[in-house]
């Protein structure tokens, strides 16, 4: 049973307290991102179109001139750098638009806020890595599991804590973070959908993000959440690759000297019986409107 006047160590409330404040940053720029590109499509600039970060050193260069005065496509295209030279007919095209001393004043604005944002971010990023320093090797640990940086493992320690006593067993803390689906069932009928509940919102955005960015490995949580994906839908595979991650980290944690071992991509696929997964290629097969005949080979 979880003690529910649990209060966390003082050095883990202040790490909190700056890694919190260091979400709610991140979340304010990306905003203001938003508005930027909202207003160039107001004056017909379709840079985001072509290049894939608008805010990287070619792009900032180009909305600079933008906001000196320079209109001409041609001028503003050959501002672009490394990759980006090979799309300077597109890039043209983007900027025939109709960009105005009007939008050149807000841009500016926008623009500026973004800058003093990023510096405020880097300071708190010095800050968190001096907190931090005292459980460098936990964050090490963390930093191992796919989809799961330096950055998030601190989130994670800072809304965790690092003493896993609190926490009977990996369920316990994966019941607390609400990353348990519950079932709501009366008289042997379900009721409405399954739902995790409302838990901790950093924990919850840190552990979507890992899992979103897990599934793009070739691992075995990255094949999971392909599977499960396929199966039931991109969202359920967020949370339960979330609780997965959880479970990993509630062992690392419990124990100093376990360490993160994937267990393949190939995981599930070397322990299906083989004429269970015949079977499964079969039909997968007559799905799409073919005859199968199978033939032992030579």
């Amino acid at each position: 049973m979880i003690r529910p006047s649990f209060v966390p160590p003082p050095v883990f409330r202040r790490l909190r307290d700056v890694t919190r404040y260091r979400a709610d940053l991140v979340a304010v720029r990306t905003a203001e991102k938003q508005r930027a590109e909202k207003l160039l499509e107001d004056a017909q600039i379709k840079l985001s179109v072509v290049a894939s970060d608008i805010f990287g050193v070619s792009g900032r260069q180009m909305l600079a001139a933008l906001i000196a005065g320079e209109r001409d496509p041609k001028v503003l295209a050959q501002m672009a750098r490394a990759a980006m030279r090979g799309k300077i007919t597109a890039l043209q095209e983007s900027f025939t638009g109709y960009f105005t001393d009007h939008h050149a004043f807000l841009l500016a604005k926008m623009l500026a806020r973004v800058d003093a944002i990023d510096a405020d971010i880097a300071s708190l990023d010095g800050k968190i890595e001096e907190m931090i320093a005292p459980f460098a090797a936990a964050v090490a640990r963390l930093d191992e599991i796919p989809g799961i940086n330096a950055v998030a493992a601190c989130v994670i320690l800072a809304e965790i804590g690092i003493d896993m006593g609190r926490f009977p067993t990996a369920g316990h803390l994966v019941s607390w973070a609400k990353f348990a689906p519950g079932v709501k069932e009366s008289a042997g009928k379900k009721k409405g959908k399954n739902t995790t509940g409302h838990g901790d919102s950093y924990l919850a955005r840190v552990l979507g993000n890992a899992a979103v960015s897990a599934g793009r490995t070739d691992t075995f949580l990255g094949d999971r959440y392909r599977r499960i994906a396929r199966r039931r839908g991109k969202k359920k595979a967020v949370v339960a690759i979330g609780r997965s991650i959880l479970v990993i980290i509630w062992h690392l944690l419990a124990d100093p000297r376990a360490r993160y071992t994937d267990l393949g991509s190939d995981f599930y696929a070397t322990r299906i019986n083989p004429e269970r997964r015949r079977r499964n290629h079969v039909r997968q097969l007559e799905a799409l409107g073919y005859k199968v005949i199978l033939e032992p080979a030579a």
